[in-house]
C-alpha cells in the first residue's frame, strides 16, 4: 500500500483574527494540506516559521509594526526559505509589487473564493507563480504611475545591466516567460525542445540570481519600461 505524501505545511500571517480563523478552517479541511501555526504581525511571523519550518507562508500585505514586505523580505534571505503567497487588497499594489521583486512566488485577494486560494498554496508550494488576474493592472500601475518615474529609471538601468549578460537564446526564454508562457509554449514559440526550455531557464536563474520565474518576468517588464 502506497503512502500518501506529507501534507503541505502552510503558516497563516494576518493581524485579523477573522481572517486567520476563515483561511485555517479552509485549509486545514484539506488532506493535503494543514495549518502549523498562525501569526498576527511580521515579528512573530518570522518566529513561526522558525519553529515549524512551513512550506507555505499566506502573508498579509499590511499589517502593524513590521509588515508584509519587510517580513517577506527578511524571510526570504533566510536558508532554505518557505514559499510565500501575498495576501492583498486592491489598494495595496506597490507593497505586493515590491513582495515579487523580494521572491514572493504571488498574490490573491482576501476575497478570493476558498478553492482558488486553496489552488494558490498549492501551486506555490510547487514553486509556481500565482499571478491573480484582478490585481494584476493595479500592480503595474503601481510600477508605471507618475509619481515613479525617477524610481523607473533607476529600475530599468539595472534591469538593463543585469539582462546584458544573457545570450541572445536566453533572453527570448526571458521575453516568453515575461509573456507568461508555460514551457511547452516557449518551445513552441522559439521552436526547440522542452528540454532546452528548461535549460535556458536555469541558465536564468544562475546568471540573473533570482528564485523564480515572476523575478524574470519583473526584470523584464524593468527592461522594458
Amino acid at each position: 500500500m502506497e503512502s500518501r505524501p506529507d501534507p503541505v505545511k502552510v503558516v497563516i500571517v494576518d493581524d485579523e483574527q477573522l481572517v486567520r480563523m476563515a483561511l485555517r478552517l479552509v485549509i486545514d479541511g484539506e488532506p493535503d494540506l494543514t495549518v502549523v501555526a498562525e501569526a498576527a504581525d511580521g515579528d512573530a511571523a518570522l518566529t513561526a516559521v522558525a519553529e515549524h519550518r512551513p512550506d507555505v507562508v499566506l502573508m498579509d500585505v499590511r499589517m502593524p509594526g513590521r509588515d508584509g514586505l519587510d517580513t517577506t523580505r527578511e524571510l526570504l534571505a533566510r536558508p532554505a526559505p518557505p514559499r510565500v503567497l501575498m495576501l492583498t487588497t486592491f489598494d495595496s499594489g506597490g507593497l505586493v509589487l515590491g513582495a515579487l521583486r523580494a521572491g514572493a512566488l504571488g498574490f490573491v485577494l482576501k476575497d478570493t473564493p476558498p478553492p482558488r486560494i486553496l489552488d494558490a498554496v498549492r501551486t506555490v508550494a510547487e514553486g509556481n507563480p500565482v499571478l491573480s488576474p484582478a490585481v494584476t493592472a493595479r500592480v503595474i500601475a503601481a510600477a508605471t504611475g507618475p509619481d515613479s518615474s525617477h524610481a523607473r529609471d533607476r529600475s530599468r538601468e539595472a534591469a538593463r545591466e543585469r539582462l546584458c549578460v544573457l545570450t541572445e537564446r536566453e533572453r527570448e526564454t526571458a521575453r516568453a516567460i515575461a509573456d507568461g508562457l508555460g514551457n511547452p509554449q516557449i518551445a513552441e514559440r522559439l521552436r526547440i525542445t522542452v528540454a532546452t526550455v528548461k535549460a535556458h531557464t536555469g541558465s536564468l536563474f544562475a546568471k540573473l540570481d533570482v528564485e523564480n520565474r515572476v523575478q524574470i518576468a519583473l526584470l523584464v517588464r524593468d527592461a522594458e519600461d
